[in-house]
């Protein structure tokens, strides 16, 4: 047999027939939406032949770029000419169990050993939960149904990963969700009035998470989840003790504490993990992503030892089950892109690099829009502002016209992809492939400048005259 055939690219064939991931249709009624045929290093190239920087790593998932698909496909063109599929209920196979030996590896610092593996990080903070509610059940207290998460914070759109996710456009329509949440503070140090004092801020932000406890019920919360840096609203650091403080919370009133890594896993701050840069000290961590390096959908959640006891030891029975957990081509996928990270020294690129990204993002603030520069790694963000000295932010319609009409007009004519998003603030977020070389990364950084420095000229061109206190 011949070299399969792939699907011809047809630009408008999303618009026709295929519902896009949170995209208003009506946006295509005059132009179509971009089709990416092919990918090289950290760049993809569309219909038209048009090449852009994948400045976001697809969605913080492309950690490796676009030149290592034929070797993860040929590891997987073997791993299906063995064997295509079998379940991991009551029974396993090779891959997976190779995965979760090395994913235990890995995690080893933090004391986390044991992995459920989904195949998205939505999927992973479902299992999340229901390992959560399930342990507690174990040890006694099945009143413990409640949760903590944090503001703007994006954890899944399944029924129980959305009662997490503290974006009310997301909540709303599916309201009421199925776990009763609490949702505190997140850490944008930016806007709040501690902002210069980083030990004050920890505090504030963590009595605000005691009270939190205090207020559900001291016996009745089971789990809280956090971001080690949070994506939705921009790029979010934690201040100095904040995560510590988090653990010991945890600890005094037998909450779970689950670190999401959807994002922040497999090196995107340079890491394996992001807690590890942080010193979390998480008893879950769920991953997905960058796993694979997006060569094919898996997550997973990886749990200490004290949390699989039960489970383990056949006490309890997780009831719980995804017909592809642990697929034999996804193990696959994500043991080659294991080795791949180590042979190449993804991570060491990332630590070396990062330095010269934050330099190159911070002379930015130079345009007067540019407010803020945070972030690290791979994982920036630039919040956006109408006036430099009153930090005033934008109105929802100038928002709207800034990050889809101006700013993205920018981009694309230059050609780079990034997000930009106002879940809270208006931000430009930049997250390339890890192994973006110096040449890639001051490329961006003169893109997003060139593109803020058009559209603040455009803005003081267009605003109000009575918000001109901010002219520079």
């Amino acid at each position: 047999m011949g070299a399969p055939v792939l699907p011809n690219a047809r630009p408008g064939i999303a618009e026709s027939h295929l519902l896009l991931n949170f995209t208003d249709a009506a946006a295509f009624h005059d132009r179509p939406p971009k089709v990416i045929t092919r990918g090289e290093g950290c760049e993809v190239i569309d219909a038209d032949g048009r090449r852009f920087i994948d400045g976001l790593s697809g969605l913080f998932c492309t950690n490796l770029g676009h030149d290592f698909g034929s070797e993860i496909g040929a590891a997987i063109s073997q791993q299906l000419s063995q064997l295509v599929f079998t379940p991991t209920w009551s029974q396993s196979h090779p891959a997976a169990e190779a995965l979760g030996d090395r994913l235990a590896q890995i995690a080893a610092p933090l004391g986390l050993t044991r992995t459920y593996l989904t195949l998205g990080g939505g999927e992973s903070v479902e299992a999340a939960w229901k390992i959560a509610r399930q342990w507690h059940a174990s040890n006694g207290e099945p009143q413990r149904t409640k949760a903590i998460a944090r503001d703007l914070a994006y954890h899944g759109t399944s029924l129980g990963a959305l009662s997490f996710t503290g974006l009310d456009d997301c909540r709303d329509p599916f309201m009421p969700l199925p776990v009763p949440v609490t949702f505190v503070s997140n850490t944008n140090a930016y806007r709040h009035p501690l902002e210069h004092d980083e030990a004050a801020f920890t505090a504030a932000l963590l009595a605000e998470v005691h009270d939190a406890i205090i207020a559900a019920g001291t016996d009745q919360v089971a789990m809280l989840i956090a971001e080690p840096v949070q994506n939705s609203g921009g790029s979010l650091t934690p201040p100095a003790g904040y995560w510590q403080g988090l653990r010991d919370l945890c600890t005094r009133y037998g909450i779970l504490l689950v670190a999401d890594e959807t994002i922040t896993g497999f090196g995107r701050l340079g890491e394996w993990f992001g807690s590890m840069r942080l010193g979390a000290e998480p008893d879950m961590i769920t991953f997905a992503k960058g796993a694979t390096g997006a060569h094919a959908p898996l997550g997973g959640v990886i749990v200490s030892d004290r949390v699989a006891a039960p489970f383990v030891s056949g006490d309890a029975l997780y009831m719980h089950g995804l017909t592809f957990s642990g697929h034999p081509l996804t193990a696959v996928a994500a043991l080659t892109a294991l080795d791949i990270y180590e042979r190449e020294g993804v991570f060491e690129n990332v630590r070396a690099l990062e330095p010269r990204l934050h330099a190159g993002l911070e002379q930015l603030r130079s345009i007067p829009m540019v407010g803020d520069v945070r972030g690290a790694g791979f994982f920036w963000a630039l919040e956006m502002v109408r006036d430099p000295d009153t930090r005033d932010t934008f109105t929802e319609d100038e928002a709207a016209w800034l990050l889809r009409d101006e700013l993205s007009g920018h981009m694309d004519r230059l050609g780079l992809l990034c997000r930009l998003d106002d879940r809270g603030e208006p931000v430009i977020q930049i997250s390339p492939p890890l192994v973006a070389d110096e040449q890639v990364l001051d490329r961006i950084i003169n893109i997003v400048g060139e593109a803020a420095e058009k559209a603040w000229a455009t803005w003081m061109r267009r605003r109000p005259s009575d918000v001109r206190s901010g002219a520079a």
